[in-house]
């Protein structure tokens, strides 16, 4: 793969003005809850989760839905925003995470597996079983404020897979989103955090406004959002050292790109 795919004529990335500012602070959490075991470390505990968001607050950092946190970067005002996501969709976001939130004035993006409303994260072979959010409590977050974002039909990894079957998992599951919480869905999750050109593409034409996946890398843009993983070890100055460490990311892929705003 080339190191620069911007290049390449269709090919989403964010534009210059948002380039040059550095990628937005997103941090990426799934379950919080009490688990004993967890061997994909998705899992935060209620206590270390709400210490993290105590430790964002007296930072002067004010969490934010991703749909929130570009709108302010749209207007100037994005200084001390962080974006947070939860993907899955699990239950527990409701009972642990939610009141959290609503007492720091934060909200967030819940990215959810449109299939596995009300069932159980069965993509998970190892890890337990856990309950994910219902349709009543998918609505109970947008109308909290919460953004609701998809995660595709079936959390199934999109690279290499057929265009049709693509199509679905990006376009179906947007379509079963409006029509539960009745509002528009500009957001999307790759699954596994995987995305290559084919499935960033898919995500632009089917009418979303960005899409996040996990690490900075070739196709790091406004379809490929980077984010900062977020887990039970995570104390203050771990994320402090997780801050700073994706500051200097930005500058590397910047001298990347030669100083050179790609185009969206």
């Amino acid at each position: 793969m080339a190191t620069d795919p911007g290049s390449r004529a269709g090919l989403p990335r964010q534009a210059a003005g948002q380039a040059r500012r550095g990628a937005p602070w997103i941090l990426m959490y799934h379950s919080v809850a009490d688990e004993e075991e967890d061997p994909y470390l998705l899992t935060v505990s209620p206590e270390r989760f709400a210490a993290q968001m105590r430790w964002l607050a007296s930072r002067g950092w004010r969490g934010v839905s991703i749909r929130d946190l570009f709108a302010a970067r749209a207007a100037g005002q994005g200084g001390r925003l962080v974006g947070l996501t939860f993907d899955d969709g699990y239950a527990d976001v409701a009972g642990h995470v939610v009141p959290v939130l609503r007492a720091y004035g934060f909200t967030a993006t819940a990215y959810l597996v449109t299939d596995r409303l009300g069932g159980e994260n069965g993509w998970d072979a190892e890890g337990p079983r856990k309950q994910l959010l219902s349709v009543q409590q998918v609505r109970e977050l947008a109308g909290a404020g919460w953004e609701i974002g998809s995660h595709g039909l079936s959390h199934r990894s999109l690279p290499g897979v057929p265009a049709q079957q693509l199509r679905r998992e990006v376009r179906d599951s947007r379509r079963v989103l409006e029509g539960l919480v009745g509002s528009r869905v500009g957001g999307f999750c790759y699954p596994y955090g995987a995305v290559d050109e084919p499935a960033a593409r898919a995500v632009e034409e089917a009418g979303y406004d960005y899409a996040v996946a996990i690490g900075h890398g070739p196709l790091a843009g406004r379809y490929a959002l980077p984010r900062c993983y977020v887990g039970d070890r995570d104390g203050a100055w771990r994320l402090r050292a997780k801050r700073h460490r994706q500051g200097l990311r930005d500058v590397v892929a910047e001298l990347r790109r030669g100083g050179r705003g790609v185009a969206r």
